[in-house]
């Protein structure tokens, strides 16, 4: 019987074992067995990041209707479609699904019940979802295929090239034919800037944050009413703002227009700021009023090829980013010309051709979008939406916070306003983009400053800032709290110096000049930077050290970009100094901390998602490896060894099923 170890068991790891049971039936014959070690100290399905113990307060950014964990019928891995339902559709009738197990939690079961497509759900909703996701995942697996659960943390992975790999857990030995690493986001040591600041609060008894899981965070140690600078504006600001604010029992209520706050005395003060200013834009809580756009059709497979076929180096901003900008406006032009032709002034038609042949930054193309589009709101403007504070001097702290609050209030208003729906068509087109980044990456072509400033830097920070923002409602609280005087806005740009007179944090930021804001606690508010030497995972540490594994290192005649990512093949396989650089045979690695550079594990269903793709070219590589092996049946050291069942290491079985039939819940 070969054996596989699967190191993470959320939702990179699930989909993986997802895909692996798809594929199975075609590429690995009855005669030969696999049994597959998972393992994960948290539960499997949703792992850490997605497990059911955290806040119900934390929420996730996107629709119920737009997650899903399936292929469909746009997908193009080349192994077997199996489509499955999407959160929505899966929580709105959990029991047409098997294998169903009632949630345990009646809060959660409450929400399931009412859960609408459109609602943003808790991440204990998400949970569930993931934890079902994963029964599936082991139910649908052929009888020749069985899974055991380690709920146990892997501390190392050895082994030669040519033969079986250990892997090391806290208490027992496991042994492989083949590792895959799917772990997930994880934690980095600290930047010395952050060690510097951690030193500096230390030294004068004071609170600081490096960055940080929300959901982990300890902010206890927080007094009430002291003031907090919270540098970072996105998705971490607003769940650890909420974990201050109505995890500390204050709440909303409705009100004339809008929602009121009531404090319950125990909040910090916290003062928000960082490079734009601004929070993320909101996700938008409508649907396409017209038809799809087509896409991609400025930013396909056959332009990125002829881009990578220029001579010369390419620069993303110079040299790619017009065309992705292109496909952008595109989607949102389709999108209101087709559901608001009353705010258009031309054929849909007549400024398709038009728009087709101009250049994005070329002035034709302004003067053309000024001609059909007379109102500015429907026209899209990239630089004001990245930095909508550049230029902006306010004379006072007063006038910022009129001016934030107006901001924030005008753009949850419009992303809930189906009126403003060529919003969301230009965000579906900015999804469909990540389908074409890989490709050109691949080609090697842009230079290494470009990697590290335009794609790994802005165009980063760009996508999240508008594609990745709270649900409406969350800035409709955050207008609340502003109201209230609990949270205070600071400005683009925002700066914290030390000052060692007082031992405070002190933040300032040239859109109210000369205003100083003391503090006595710091928190980063962003998520910990992937970093191959900070790492916290001790298997990467150790590979590392070992000199295993290396990180991308990108370097040309102008620049050398260290992305702390590690490096992998286009199947995931791990890249191995030892072996020259090449892919380890027997070591694979996806998600988040590779150089693949795909962040979700779960997408919006029908937009052939990359992670998909990878998962399903790595679950073929390593089923075709199996089905070549002379296969050694050797058991794992203090643990089972090839189960006839899927068993956790409580003792909990799931009962084997084959294919479409049964049940794989615990008994």
């Amino acid at each position: 019987m070969s054996a596989l170890v699967i190191v993470g068991a959320g939702p990179r790891g699930t989909g993986l074992l997802e895909r692996i049971a798809a594929n199975a039936p075609e590429l690995l014959s009855a005669e030969r067995p696999l049994h597959i070690h998972l393992v994960d100290p948290h539960p499997p399905g949703g792992g850490r990041i997605w497990r059911h113990e955290q806040s119900p307060l934390l929420r996730m950014n996107s629709m119920a209707e737009d997650v899903t964990m399936f292929t469909d019928e746009r997908s193009t891995v080349t192994g077997p479609v199996r489509p499955g339902p999407s959160l929505a559709e899966w929580a709105a009738r959990p029991e047409a699904h098997p294998p169903y197990r009632p949630p345990a939690d009646p809060a959660l079961a409450e929400e399931l019940r009412t859960l609408a497509p459109a609602d943003f759900p808790t991440r204990r909703a998400q949970s569930a979802y993931l934890d079902w996701v994963f029964r599936r995942a082991v139910a649908e697996l052929p009888p020749h295929v069985t899974v055991t659960v380690h709920r146990d943390t892997a501390h190392a992975v050895t082994g030669p090239a040519d033969g079986p790999q250990s892997v090391r857990l806290t208490d027992r030995v496991l042994t492989a034919d083949r590792v895959v690493l799917a772990l997930g986001h994880l934690d980095s040591a600290p930047e010395p800037q952050h060690r510097a600041n951690a030193a500096f609060a230390a030294r004068h008894g004071r609170f600081h944050l490096p960055p940080a899981y929300s959901a982990d965070a300890d902010l206890s140690a927080l007094r009430p009413g002291e003031h907090v600078l919270l540098r970072g504006m996105g998705l971490a600001a607003v769940d650890l703002v909420s974990l201050l604010t109505e995890g500390r029992g204050g709440r909303f209520e409705d009100a004339a227009g809008g929602l009121r706050y009531l404090p319950s005395g125990r909040e910090p003060v916290i003062h928000l700021g960082s490079r734009r200013g601004v929070p993320y834009h909101s996700k938008t809580h409508y649907r396409l009023q017209g038809p799809p756009a087509p896409l991609p059709r400025h930013f396909g497979a056959v332009a990125v090829d002829a881009l990578a076929a220029r001579p010369g180096p390419l620069e993303l901003r110079r040299d790619v980013w017009p065309l992705m900008a292109k496909e952008i406006g595109f989607g949102h032009y389709h999108e209101l010309f087709h559901a608001h032709p009353e705010r258009t002034a031309l054929p849909w038609p007549e400024f398709l051709a038009a728009y087709d042949r101009l250049d994005w930054y070329g002035p034709e193309r302004e003067a053309l979008v000024a001609a059909a589009v007379p109102d500015p709101a429907d026209r899209l403007d990239f630089e004001h939406l990245d930095r909508p504070l550049t230029g902006v001097r306010l004379p006072d702290g007063e006038s910022l916070q009129r001016h934030l609050r107006a901001h924030v209030r005008a753009d949850a208003d419009r992303r809930a306003d189906p009126a403003h729906s060529a919003d969301l068509g230009a965000f579906l087109a900015l999804l469909s983009l990540y389908g074409q980044l890989p490709r050109l990456l691949a080609s090697g072509r842009l230079t290494a400053r470009s990697v590290a400033e335009d794609l790994d830097g802005w165009w980063t920070g760009f996508f999240s800032h508008l594609a990745s923002g709270p649900p409406g409602f969350r800035l409709r609280q955050l207008l609340a709290l502003s109201e209230a005087g609990v949270v205070r806005f600071l400005g683009a740009d925002t700066a914290v110096d030390r000052d060692e007179s007082d031992g405070t944090f002190v933040a300032h930021s040239p859109t109210v000049p000369g205003r100083r804001v003391r503090a006595t606690a710091l928190i980063e508010a962003r998520l910990p930077r992937h970093s191959a030497d900070r790492t916290a995972d001790p298997v990467l540490r150790e590979l590392l050290r070992a000199g295993r594994i290396r990180e991308e290192v990108l370097a040309d005649a102008g620049h050398t970009h260290r992305s702390g990512l590690i490096e992998v093949a286009a199947d995931g396989g791990l890249l191995d100094p030892a072996l020259g650089g090449a892919p380890h045979p027997r070591r694979l690695a996806l998600g988040p901390h590779t150089n693949a550079r795909s962040y979700a594990a779960f997408a919006r269903p029908r937009t052939d998602a990359p992670a998909f793709r990878q998962n399903d070219t790595a679950a073929r590589a390593l089923l075709r490896a199996f089905a070549v092996d002379t296969a050694p049946d050797v058991p794992s050291r203090k643990s089972p060894s090839a189960l006839p069942s899927a068993r956790s290491d409580d003792g909990n079985a799931f009962a084997h099923v084959s294919s479409g039939s049964g049940r794989a819940d615990p008994t």
